[in-house]
């Protein structure tokens, strides 16, 4: 009895130990990514050119041409401007929630190296109103994007400049085998749906969007 009792005490030692490493493993992670974020951040947001909310209005008498405004959104309208290439990635933009206080880069690929810097473009576009973005369930990245609410803030400044304002219209838990009911409604119900994996890695938390006018 003693034997077996020495045994499940070593075996329960040996399990905390792991957990405690793994836990003290995702800290410094996340605190690499982090680091790795802000300073990509802080570059990033130097290249991205600045526009003037009254960019696209005319400087000459407004009766010269009545239909150039519409033109001119008509014809901008799902143009995605270029990634800007950085330190051997390249990025479309960047993502900030204010109720989360995050502001994060945005890569415009998405594969695990990636991911460990900053949150990815999974698939879209802001100017398709159909941008999905995945990030790593970080505290510092996606980790609290389950805590936003219905109406909070989502904005996005692609690399042309051009900002994207969003507000909160749904949160839920997604399978993570369902592929299809992440992408689903994409173009139609919501224009940004943010998403990362949960604590058990089983399922995602997926918050979707709709711009406001």
């Amino acid at each position: 009895m003693k034997a077996i009792k020495r045994i499940f005490i070593l075996s329960g030692s040996v399990l905390l130990l792991a957990a405690i490493s793994l836990c003290i493993y995702n800290i410094l992670q996340d605190r690499t990514a982090n680091k790795r974020s802000q300073e990509v951040l802080s570059e990033l947001k130097q290249l991205i050119p600045e526009t003037s909310a009254n960019s696209n209005m005319s400087t000459g008498n407004p009766a010269d041409d009545i239909y150039a405004p519409y033109e001119q959104e008509a014809s901008s309208a799902n143009t995605k401007p270029e990634p800007i290439a950085l330190n051997g990635q390249k990025y479309c933009g960047v993502i900030s929630l204010p109720t989360l206080d995050i502001e994060l880069p945005v890569c415009d690929s998405c594969n695990y190296d990636d991911l460990n810097i900053s949150p990815c473009r999974f698939s879209g576009s802001a100017s398709g109103n159909d941008l999905i973005i995945a990030a790593h369930n970080f505290s510092s990245h996606f980790g609290h994007i389950g805590d936003l609410s219905a109406g909070d803030d989502i904005i996005f400044t692609d690399s042309g400049g051009k900002v994207y304002n969003y507000h909160v219209e749904e949160i839920r838990a997604i399978d993570g085998s369902d592929s299809e009911g992440m992408i689903s409604g994409k173009s139609t119900d919501w224009d940004i749906t943010l998403f990362t994996c949960n604590l058990s890695g089983q399922a995602r938390v997926a918050v979707r969007g709709c711009k406001t006018q």
